[in-house]
């Protein structure tokens, strides 16, 4: 079992439910790429020390998974870059 330790910013202008669905869409995806998801966390909004794509400010999300095949990372990664809603990822 591989262990890794994801971790993503979602813009900060956009409504509670899009954040939501948003945050809901990355877990199903790894879910369904056979990803057990072991630690869940909303950090909440924090300052940038920079600016990002025009962004001052965004809600952090930490997440620590487990899957035998890299499928589900692969997958996320891919999705992350596409969705215009996450300002920065890292897994």
């Amino acid at each position: 079992m591989n262990k890794y330790e994801i971790m993503f910013i979602v813009r900060p202008d956009l409504e509670e439910d899009t954040r939501k669905n948003t945050v809901k869409e990355f877990e199903k995806i790894l879910t369904d790429n056979k990803a057990t998801i072991t630690l869940s966390k909303e950090l909440g909004q924090k300052e940038f020390a920079y600016e990002i794509k025009k962004f001052k400010s965004g809600y952090y999300y930490l997440y620590n998974i487990e899957t035998n095949s890299d499928a589900a990372i692969k997958e996320f990664d891919r999705v992350a870059r596409i969705n215009e809603n996450v300002v920065r990822h890292l897994v």
